[in-house]
């Protein structure tokens, strides 16, 4: 993928209740444009293997600044019958100047979740 800095955002979720790649995680990448204004860059929905490598176009300039994923968790643990405490899970982070890739898992259970920056 294309940017000013060269680089890309990427993620994978992970369902630790059970075990297993969540799939069919809708997500969405927003960049803020203003004080508390997001604007979406890009949406996608997490595949079998719960990983999500299309957010930004080949074309999308990866600009320093702050970014956030929103998860749908709510429409996830819909569909697998489950009842989940948090309805969306929305990581905000930095992007800087140089870097060429951000990988940002989730880890998900019904009535938790935990981040990080991964490789």
């Amino acid at each position: 993928m294309k940017s000013g800095m060269g680089g890309a955002i990427t993620t994978h979720v992970l369902d630790i209740a059970s075990g297993r790649p969540a799939a069919a995680v809708p997500v969405a990448l927003e960049r803020e444009t203003g004080l508390d204004e997001w604007h979406v860059i890009g949406r996608g929905e997490t595949d079998a293997d719960g990983r999500l490598a299309t957010l930004m176009n080949d074309n999308a300039l990866l600009v320093p600044g702050s970014y956030r994923l929103v998860f749908d968790t709510r429409r996830y643990f819909d569909a697998q019958g489950r009842r989940g405490f948090h309805p969306r899970v929305i990581v905000v982070f930095e992007v800087a100047r140089g870097e060429e890739h951000y990988h940002v898992p989730l880890l998900l259970a019904p009535f938790g979740y935990t981040t990080y920056r991964g490789s």
